[in-house]
């Protein structure tokens, strides 16, 4: 058997019982779930998914106001889908 320790955390309560009743559903408790995270992580050399944050960069920002902008901008030019092709051949 590997040599093992024992640690703490603080978990909202709400999201304990939530993932208990989760990996339970899954044939494993909160114990061996945490394990099988940390297994992983080890193996990918980081978080085993994706973590990000879910807002634009700047520039994806500032072209989002751009685009409104233009919108509320009763002068600007509009196209339907076959105009505009038409145009960018041109």
């Amino acid at each position: 058997m590997a040599d093992t320790t024992n640690f703490s955390l603080r978990i909202d309560n709400d999201l304990k019982r939530q993932s208990e009743v989760l990996f339970s559903e899954l044939g494993m408790n909160l114990t061996t779930a945490i394990n099988v995270f940390l297994r992983q992580s080890v193996r990918e050399g980081g978080f085993p998914f994706q973590v990000r944050l879910e807002t634009p960069n700047k520039q994806t920002i500032a072209a989002m106001e751009e685009a409104l902008s233009l919108i509320a901008d009763k002068n600007t030019k509009r196209f339907s889908v076959e105009e505009a092709l038409k145009e960018l051949k041109k």
